[in-house]
């Protein structure tokens, strides 16, 4: 398999989140090159994958302060759709439309409502609590995005090409992925040594896409 190119830590533009290791801290790393596909064979996009320590090794720890992902709301739509982030890191959301927005979610990790809020506004949430954030819009019911907030430092999400890469120092892990039309989170027991490139794949059963459809003229301006 391929290398993928390595990113630093934070919240890429595109908002693949990849977490690195401090390797002066934790010792020497492994690469994780993750592949996700479905049972069809076919690449799966927006699946997050974790490691979480089993043997004391890693700690959490937020994205750089100054440095908040971000969720905007753009022809009408929540863009990026999955964001994975560590607990305590802020969440921007601004509103990118023409249109107002009313942005809310009543998941358990965060509950928050964004009432009515003009073009052109931002707010900035902090998420404290770990899981996975369910967000939508009051105004435009096919608007939906996830937040999968993390205990761990070691995530990625995979890309259109069902692939993504982590580092991680030597130890044992829950490795487990989230996948918005996974029935529940699939996980499995890895060791890595270090200094090496450790693949890891998983092959999932989805479910269908039940999102709702935007409307036709979802575009013509005012609430809808």
């Amino acid at each position: 398999m391929t290398p993928l190119p390595r990113r630093r830590p934070g919240c890429h533009p595109r908002q693949l989140a990849l977490v690195v290791a401090t390797i002066a801290n934790f010792g020497v790393a492994s690469t994780v090159q993750i592949s996700v596909k479905d049972e069809k064979g076919l690449p799966v996009e927006d699946a997050v994958v974790s490691l979480t320590a089993l043997d004391g090794n890693a700690a959490s720890k937020p994205l750089a302060a100054g440095q908040p992902c971000e969720i905007a709301q753009r022809d009408q739509e929540f863009v990026p759709f999955v964001t994975a982030v560590t607990v305590g890191t802020p969440i921007a959301f601004p509103n990118r439309d023409v249109v107002q927005h009313h942005v809310y979610s009543l998941s358990k990790p965060k509950k928050f409502e964004l009432p009515l809020y003009h073009p052109g506004k931002s707010e900035v949430l902090a998420f404290d609590q770990p899981g996975v954030v369910t967000v939508g819009c009051n105004i435009h019911d096919w608007m939906l995005a996830y937040i999968v907030v993390l205990p761990t430092p070691y995530f990625a999400k995979t890309e259109a090409a069902g692939r993504a890469a982590v580092d991680a120092p030597a130890g044992r892990y829950r490795a487990e992925v989230w996948q918005p039309r996974l029935a529940a989170p699939v996980n499995r027991e890895i060791v890595l040594a270090g200094t090496e490139t450790a693949p890891l794949e998983f092959v999932l059963r989805l479910k269908p896409d039940r999102r709702i459809r935007r409307a036709p003229d979802a575009k013509s301006g005012g609430y809808r």
